[in-house]
């Protein structure tokens, strides 16, 4: 998986945290967890914020169709 990998992060990190609401999770949280996903990558100084929020929003569909 790399940065643009959102939906495959995404699910991922819906089922490594499934309890955790994403649009609780920071930044700075969300990007150790990405950079900690078995599967993951890529360079971890690429990430920047319009990359982490779309992770986000992946994983929030993720979360919100499981509640």
């Amino acid at each position: 998986m790399q940065w643009t990998s959102s939906e495959d992060i995404g699910i991922a990190l819906f089922e490594k945290f499934p309890g955790d609401d994403p649009l609780k999770v920071r930044f700075t949280d969300l990007r150790e967890r990405v950079i900690a996903l078995e599967g993951f990558a890529d360079d971890p100084k690429a990430s920047n914020e319009p990359k982490l929020e779309a992770i986000q929003m992946a994983w929030y569909e993720e979360w919100k169709d499981n509640q």
